[in-house]
């Protein structure tokens, strides 16, 4: 125990219960003894306080600062098909805007047949943030619990997931189908000067039934 000469505090030291640990206990043998000592760890504490907060503000916040902003934008482009060995145009448009703590991407395709139809299909779909770096749930329906979680395969619906790798932004929709076999599609955009390359794949038990190229120039 030691005094001090003006304000008198006493420090005592005990263990803790199990695992040995120290910690202390104050005790103030006046009113204005516990006054001054509060005054004396404000002024130490504020300079500190005052430190943390800055480099919070300077550290990097990971949401959508590296990997999404980059892509965030509308995009336009064509793309040659073939379907039953017939080469037809298409119209591919791609827009994505964040949203929330992830972003939200519509696709629409619009096909041209030589008698003047014209077939137009659109997509979208918000995308949340997974427990893993860079790789993004889909936000299909609410469970239970309230939460946006993708849909189920079992269930004839498709699985889809988002992942972002270097310049590449990637989206993987799974489907099973009755007979318990699988199809993947696979939709990579990666970052070119004025817009985005495309690449689609379709993938059936493992062998691939289709591929697609095109540019996207940035709106």
């Amino acid at each position: 125990m030691r005094a001090e000469a003006e304000h008198s505090v006493e420090i005592r030291q005990k263990a803790a219960p199990y695992t040995g640990a120290a910690f202390f206990f104050l005790s103030f043998t006046d009113n204005s003894s516990k006054t001054h000592y509060l005054k004396r760890m404000k002024h130490i504490l504020s300079p500190l306080r005052a430190v943390i907060l800055t480099l919070a503000m300077l550290t990097p916040i990971p949401a959508l600062a590296g990997s999404i902003n980059q892509f965030v934008g509308s995009y336009l482009g064509q793309a040659d098909v073939v379907l039953d060995g017939e080469t037809k145009g298409r119209t591919i448009r791609v827009d994505m805007v964040p949203k929330d703590d992830g972003f939200q991407l519509t696709w629409t395709s619009t096909s041209y047949r030589d008698d003047g139809d014209i077939r137009e299909s659109t997509n979208e779909i918000d995308f949340v943030p997974s427990a893993r770096d860079n790789i993004y749930g889909s936000a299909m329906k609410t469970n239970i619990f309230g939460k946006q979680v993708p849909l189920d395969p079992l269930k004839g619906q498709p699985f889809v997931w988002a992942r972002f790798e270097e310049e590449t932004f990637s989206v993987f929709s799974l489907a099973i189908t009755e007979g318990g076999e699988y199809e993947l599609q696979e939709y990579h955009r990666t970052l070119a000067d004025g817009g985005l390359d495309l690449l689609f794949r379709s993938v059936k038990n493992g062998v691939p039934q289709r591929e697609i190229t095109a540019f996207l120039a940035r709106e």
